[in-house]
């Protein structure tokens, strides 16, 4: 479930910082021990004598792995931060959930409150940045590109590296039904639940609202009453599927929302 996905990432120590959420990169990572080194130090928290694929236990299989360099990976006593690298929000914008990447944000992004700019796709949001519409303060709304609307869930990748493009990348957000890179930067929440396609009330957000993502409290909240959310939501119609036949017509139909794993449902 989503309160247990919370409870582990509130819980497990961020042991390796990697580029966007510092400088070491992969290969760097690599070369102090990987996945390997860092699972040894979390063998306290793992279950450490389940069985692998080696024919192993977990714990055995880590003996030779190598101690943190303290650079790249730092020691459980020791760690980055003492939550790891994603949060779960909610608020009226989510009422289901949202998640971001607090470990890739800047301590002074991980409040941010702007102006709504809303989007119905990826490529319309693209498109305006690129042509110098979107400006610093605002809050980049990119919706219809969750589990049903894309359908798929496509990442927003392009649109976070054309803000960063444009130097606008700590002067804005992103909130998208969508997903994001594990290499984007700057502040930024996806996966919002119910997703716009579902009627979700991302999909009544306008121009010029105000929206406030705060990561400390776990919240995210649109500033518009709650019956003028609902007035909008009760306007809504659901638009025309992208696709009336084949697989993506199918799973567009039977997709479930991202917060229970966007997979197929068949009610």
């Amino acid at each position: 479930s989503m309160d247990r996905f919370e409870e582990i990432c509130r819980t497990t120590p961020h042991l390796a910082r990697i580029f966007p959420a510092g400088a070491p990169n992969v290969p760097d990572f690599y070369h102090a021990g990987g996945v390997p080194a860092v699972m040894k130090q979390l063998l306290p928290m793992l279950h450490a004598d389940a069985l692998t694929v080696t024919g192993k236990a977990v714990a055995d299989n880590l003996v030779n792995a190598p101690d943190p360099d303290g650079t790249v990976i730092r020691p459980l006593d020791d760690p980055w931060s003492a939550g790891g690298g994603l949060a779960v929000l909610r608020g009226n914008l989510a009422p289901d959930t949202a998640i971001t990447k607090p470990a890739a944000i800047v301590p002074e992004m991980h409040t941010f409150t702007g102006k709504a700019r809303c989007f119905d796709s990826e490529e319309a949001a693209n498109e305006a940045i690129m042509a110098g519409q979107v400006h610093a303060g605002e809050v980049v709304i990119i919706r219809y590109e969750g589990p049903k609307g894309g359908p798929g869930m496509r990442e927003m990748y392009t649109a976070m590296k054309l803000l960063y493009g444009q130097g606008l990348a700590l002067k804005t957000a992103v909130v998208t039904d969508g997903r994001f890179s594990g290499t984007n930067n700057g502040c930024f929440v996806g996966h919002v639940s119910p997703e716009a396609a579902e009627g979700g009330p991302i999909a009544a957000v306008e121009d010029g609202d105000l929206i406030t993502i705060d990561i400390p409290n776990r919240r995210l909240q649109l500033h518009v009453p709650d019956e003028v959310i609902a007035s909008r939501l009760s306007r809504w119609e659901r638009p025309e599927p992208k696709f009336k036949r084949g697989y993506l017509a199918l799973y567009s139909r039977l997709a479930s929302s991202a917060s229970r794993g966007a997979i197929i449902e068949n009610k």
